[in-house]
């Protein structure tokens, strides 16, 4: 492999780590579970199936990565998780 080749794929791998933020989302004994399905299916574009599963592991290990992306993309996703009542932060 080539320095050209190295360096090419040593950026490619910063930029895939630079922009590979999380939303996490905690568990909460205040909405239900239909409440935080609708809420990711609306605000993280998952399908039914994938918000309920995501709903079973906050209920059952207290959090869960809903969502992973470029800062700028989750930061209104995020917003509207909040605004719905739900706890969630960007790490």
């Amino acid at each position: 492999m080539s320095n050209q080749e190295k360096y090419l794929e040593e950026l490619l791998v910063e930029e895939e780590v630079a922009n590979n933020n999380e939303i996490v989302l905690f568990n909460d004994d205040v909405n239900t579970f239909d409440h935080v399905i609708d809420t990711l299916v609306d605000a993280c574009d998952h399908t039914p199936l994938q918000a309920e599963q995501c709903a079973f592991l906050v209920h059952y290990k207290g959090k869960c990565t809903v969502k992973t992306g470029s800062y700028k993309d989750l930061e209104p996703r995020c917003s509207k998780l909040l605004q719905a009542g739900l706890s969630a932060e960007i790490v």
